[in-house]
């Protein structure tokens, strides 16, 4: 009966045909004439069309024939007011298309498991520190250590590491800095994965005296080599040294991210004092949980472990004290898990203020169908029928919409995989089974929630005096414009507390941008570049390198001061740090210590970027590896550690030298990253650690530094063919890239702000047009009676601005605890920053005033003859 109903509704067509033949034969037979015998068959055999449908209504499937008896039926119907059905289903478009997208970022990022084996048992293990209050502390290779021979909880646990190699140019390629990371030979397999290509690293691989090898990521197999399969075995150059392509990623492998390019056995590349240093906290730890054993039993294993290491070893202020742990996925998403749910919400209020206006479309569409309505129901139309057909109109809208939007979703997400190929798990951001069934659900809601409230609208108990209205009766609308106010009011709302959470952002964006990194940002170019420890075996080969540089870069024309630093310029990470005492300050406690953040430059890098010296100067040209006795500090560390007393000629010792440095010079605070405040820094000479292989340069002009980058790589390559310089940015490009986070986020629920503000001034301009539209008798009555059009303009604006205001104080009193919610997400800025509320208000109102002047300016300037004429 599903797929043969048309032969068989022939065929019943067929059987009446032949009882109605056969009676009026009979009828016929027994004296009648033919149109007698006709119309005595007729009135015995009833109606046929009825029968016919009481017959069908007994087949298997019926439902379905309604179901799509109802479509054809609303096709029709919305395809008589074409431009009615275009706009609501691009509102709904809309709407669903940016859900789908950001719930697919969502879903991929933070909800679908990790493509390991058993994902839910990995952890990202911790050491807990007391110094400093760092609960989530990267580990100590002695540590980890000690953790692997000792915990019980884990079935497997492994270290991941860092580091960066300057790729060696062949066959007319040019050389390139990459990103690259370290990992133990049983990492892994405590993922659970192995490469797509090749073999992992074997534990012989994993030795300091072993053969150096290397497995490359999918990116840079293919970029690099063309994805040639015979790369296994081949030997290539990183940092002047052998290495052997043993194998090749999936291309989905993003640990310890998307930077990083390839991977090298970690004890092979490490000095074995470091990863036996139990506080020097360098490393990353990955744990598989064994069966049965919960977090909380491994991170009590851990720190019990921890804690007897600090206990044994209280003359090293730096060990840490306990453990912790949080699950790998969690780790690895970090801080992106607020930004992203925040963008849903807002994507949820799109969705419900395009509902609305939707909805509101089809109050106005069903008071202009009132009589028509009327009709079938006095024809016997039954309320369900109705309803029924008002849902599949709904829903028709919401299916093309949901559609169209699904197409919009797809081209915002590819937009966001080129602009965003930093964003965390990238690689796991696309459609599945699990987003069509989102969409699917969010189009059958959409459906139901706009159907429920234009069939809502509708009284079936008032047929007779909505057949008894004339045209000119404005009361039946009356209870529409009224549900549409509420509607409207409900769309303003939200669109305030959008707007509102969209302006706090970007202020914040705004300060942070502008925050007072210590330094000068305007035509400042850095670039970082690392010798190779191969070729550069002597200190004195480093020294001369880069004293040529600077000499060279200092004499380009437009260069008005050049310096080098190392590791990272202000705000470009913390870089690390130092345990040090003051030789002056009495003996702290066993077991206690302090640290600052470390930085080794040459003379000229202050004046390069700007870094004033408040006091003191800067350091000697004899301070060279061995003989190096100077230090400069900052501002927040004579602050903090000198309090009423003056630095200068004092001595501080590090943990790591036997012999102190003198405090030559206060210089002013940087932050390291911009969102933090400056913190104590303590300022080496270049040139003072024997092992300094390289750096970041800093060169600032009087012009445009773009122009410098040519030149400054010309002259790199002249030193040494093989040495590639790296991340080639202003200042001002630095911290666009370290604040892009904020600004992605910040665009975006403008975006969505600005979209639902446009969706609520249609909604405002639609509700006053039809108020005129039904209040025209009215109008034309009151300027006959004498009423001024400056009246009538006035009465208009008040009916349309009045769910305006309603609306302003709704998302005004909504916004007061929305925006808490993004508080920790906030520079600068209070989450009840008066100047954004004042400023979205005037906003909204000035918005709505011009939606609702045209419609009322037409209704002061009706002519009252022709209004009263209207039928």
């Amino acid at each position: 009966m599903l797929f043969r109903r048309g032969k068989e509704g022939a065929r019943l067509n067929d059987e009446l045909q032949f009882h109605l033949e056969q009676q009026i034969a009979e009828n016929v037979a027994a004296g009648m004439s033919e149109e007698e015998a006709r119309h005595a068959a007729m009135r015995s055999f009833g109606n046929p069309t009825a029968l016919r449908d009481e017959t069908r209504g007994t087949w298997n499937w019926s439902w379905l024939e309604s179901l799509f008896r109802d479509a054809r039926i609303a096709s029709r119907t919305l395809l008589r007011t074409p431009s009615f059905a275009v706009v609501a289903t691009l509102v709904m478009a809309l709407g669903i298309g940016a859900n789908v997208a950001l719930f697919t970022i969502v879903r991929s990022v933070l909800l679908k498991p990790l493509p390991f084996k058993d994902p839910s048992q990995l952890l990202r293990l911790y050491e807990h520190s007391a110094f400093g209050d760092f609960p989530y502390n990267q580990s100590a290779g002695g540590v980890y250590a000690e953790w692997k021979k000792q915990s019980k909880s884990f079935s497997d646990v492994a270290i991941l590491g860092y580091a960066g190699h300057n790729l060696s140019g062949s066959g007319g390629q040019l050389p390139e800095n990459v990103r690259a990371a370290t990992f133990s030979h049983d990492f892994l397999p405590t993922l659970g994965i192995q490469p797509a290509i090749g073999r992992n690293f074997s534990a012989a691989d994993d030795q300091p005296s072993a053969n150096a090898t290397v497995i490359l990521s999918w990116g840079l197999w293919k970029r690099r080599f063309g994805g040639n399969p015979a790369i296994l075995g081949q030997t290539i150059l990183l940092t002047a040294k052998p290495y052997t392509i043993i194998g090749v990623m999936p291309a989905w492998f993003a640990l310890p991210n998307q930077a990083v390019q390839l991977w090298a056995p970690l004890y092979h590349e490490e000095k074995p004092q470091l990863m036996q240093a139990i506080d020097d906290h360098d490393f990353r730890v990955i744990g598989r949980l064994k069966p049965g054993v919960t977090q909380t039993q491994a991170v009590t294993d851990l720190s019990l472990i921890t804690r007897r290491i600090h206990d044994e070893h209280r003359d090293l202020p730096f060990v840490s004290d306990g453990a912790n742990a949080r699950p790998l996925l969690e780790s690895i998403v970090g801080d992106m898990k607020r930004p992203l749910y925040v963008l849903l919400a807002a994507t949820g209020c799109v969705l419900l203020i395009a509902c609305l206006n939707v909805a509101n479309l089809l109050v106005a569409r069903s008071a202009a169908r009132r009589k028509e309505l009327a009709v079938r129901t006095a024809l016997g139309g039954s309320r369900l029928r109705l309803l029924r057909e008002h849902l599949m109109e709904s829903f028709l809208l919401s299916a093309a919409g949901g559609l169209i939007g699904c197409v919009l979703a797809y081209a915002v997400l590819q937009w966001l995989m080129n602009v965003r190929q930093d964003m965390t798990r990238a690689e796991a951001i696309h459609m599945d089974g699990v987003v069509v069934a989102f969409t699917l659900g969010v189009i059958v809601l959409c459906a139901m929630f706009a159907g429920l409230i234009s069939a809502a609208s509708s009284k079936g108990d008032q047929v007779l005096a909505v057949l008894q209205d004339s045209s000119r009766s404005h009361s039946a609308g009356s209870s529409r414009a009224s549900l549409r106010k509420v509607l409207l009011s409900l769309e303003l709302g939200l669109t305030v507390v959008l707007l509102i959470g969209a302006g706090l952002l970007l202020k914040s964006y705004a300060k942070l941008r502008s925050a007072n990194l210590g330094c000068i940002t305007q035509n400042v170019l850095t670039t970082y570049f690392d010798l190779p420890e191969a070729r550069y075996t002597q200190m004195t080969q480093r020294v001369n390198f880069f004293e040529t540089l600077l000499s060279r870069v200092r004499n380009l024309p437009g260069v008005r001061a050049a310096g080098l630093v190392f590791p990272v310029v202000p705000g470009d990470g913390y870089g690390g740090d130092h345990g040090f005492t003051i030789a002056e300050h009495p003996p702290l406690p066993l077991g206690k210590g302090t640290f600052a953040i470390h930085r080794w430059a040459d003379p000229g890098y202050f004046a390069a970027i700007g870094i004033p010296l408040l006091r003191g100067r800067t350091f000697d040209e004899n301070q060279l590896p061995g003989h190096a006795t100077q230090v400069m500090i900052s501002e927040a560390f004579a602050r903090q550690y000198f309090p009423g007393e003056d630095p200068i000629g004092k001595h501080l010792k590090t943990d790591s030298d036997k012999h102190a440095y003198e405090v030559i010079g206060i210089v002013g605070d940087t932050r390291f990253e911009i969102p933090e405040p400056p913190r104590p820094m303590m300022y080496y000479a270049l040139y003072a650690a024997d092992d300094m292989n390289g750096a970041a340069l800093v060169v600032r002009s009087n012009y445009d530094v773009t122009q410098l980058a040519l030149p400054i790589q010309r002259i790199v390559q002249e030193l040494d063919r093989d040495l590639p310089l790296s991340d080639i940015l202003t200042m001002d490009q630095v911290i666009g890239r370290n604040t892009m986070d904020e600004s992605f986020n910040a665009a975006l629920l403008l975006a969505f702000a600005m979209l639902s503000m446009v969706l609520a001034a249609v909604g405002l301009f639609g509700v006053l047009s039809y108020v005129v539209a039904q209040r025209t008798t009215e109008i034309g009555i009151r300027m006959a009676l004498g009423a001024q059009r400056e009246e009538v303009m006035r009465l208009m604006l008040r009916d349309g601005l009045r769910p305006a205001l309603v609306g302003l104080i709704f998302g005004l009193l909504a916004s007061a605890g929305v925006t808490r919610l993004i508080a920790s997400m906030l520079y600068g800025t209070s989450p009840f920053d008066p100047a954004v509320f004042v400023l979205v208000a005037l906003m909204l109102l000035l918005v709505a005033a011009a939606a609702c002047a045209l419609p009322a300016w037409r209704a002061s300037h009706l002519d009252p003859m022709q209004a009263l004429r209207t039928e």
